[in-house]
């Protein structure tokens, strides 16, 4: 039975978000190597941030696991911006990055 009053991990996670997109100055091409606490399957070789599904898994990583530095490290604003409306992620994510940063509410529209 399902209960209105549970509280789940996800509502009360601390989820890190930068000051300001202009901090994201990840690269727009190439090869990427994600923490293992951010994406804990083993992608020995990099993730190509250069394709789109492929950027796509990273980044929905990055904003759910990432800390703010490793954010600022990995994410590209422009991509980012251009990617968010395939991104896949829990609300509560999308609504604190929304908040945030009215661009990406304009772009998921």
């Amino acid at each position: 039975m399902y209960d209105d009053k549970r509280v789940r991990f996800r509502d009360v996670k601390p989820y890190a978000v930068p000051a300001s997109l202009e901090d994201l100055r990840g690269p727009c091409s190439g090869l990427i190597e994600l923490p293992h606490h951010v994406r804990w399957l083993d992608d020995r070789f990099g993730v190509d941030v250069g394709v789109l599904g492929r950027r796509v898994m990273a980044y929905q990583a990055l904003l759910s696991e990432a800390t703010v530095e490793e954010q600022q490290r990995f994410l590209n604003a422009e991509l980012l911006i251009e990617t968010w409306p395939q991104l896949r992620m829990d609300r509560r994510v999308r609504e604190l990055w929304e908040s945030r940063f009215p661009v990406l509410r304009e772009r998921a529209a």
